[in-house]
């Protein structure tokens, strides 16, 4: 991507607008379109779920998975948790997080400490 007043003495290469650093040395995180998308602007939805034979699932939607590691998120909250789990994608095509077992306290203060909004759902 050419920088303003490109090709004159006066080129800049265009920055960040978060962390005004060159766009190649940019770490914020951005949606599949570009855009920054930061955690304090993906509401974390926290439901738990029951699932056949009485088992309960605690599950995190509303997370950019461009924009966010869920990878890295799932890893942080399983091991927090000493639990199994899971990224899934809904019927809507949207990122899933899942989590065995009712951790909604935990996660929902995990997520907050990392600067998303929770929300909780259900019951």
């Amino acid at each position: 991507m050419s920088g303003l007043f490109a090709g004159t003495p006066l080129e800049r290469p265009v920055t960040c607008e978060v962390c005004k650093r060159p766009l190649a040395e940019c770490t914020c995180p951005r949606d599949a379109s570009g855009r920054v998308l930061l955690p304090k602007d993906q509401t974390a939805t926290i439901r738990r779920e029951k699932r056949r034979k009485g088992k309960v699932v605690t599950t995190i939607t509303g997370l950019d998975p461009a924009a966010s590691d869920l990878i890295a998120i799932l890893r942080t909250l399983k091991s927090a948790c000493a639990a199994g789990g899971t990224v899934t994608t809904d019927d809507a095509g949207k990122a899933v997080i899942e989590i065995q077992g009712d951790h909604r306290d935990k996660v929902t203060e995990m997520l907050a400490g990392a600067g998303y909004p929770v929300r909780l759902a259900g019951g």
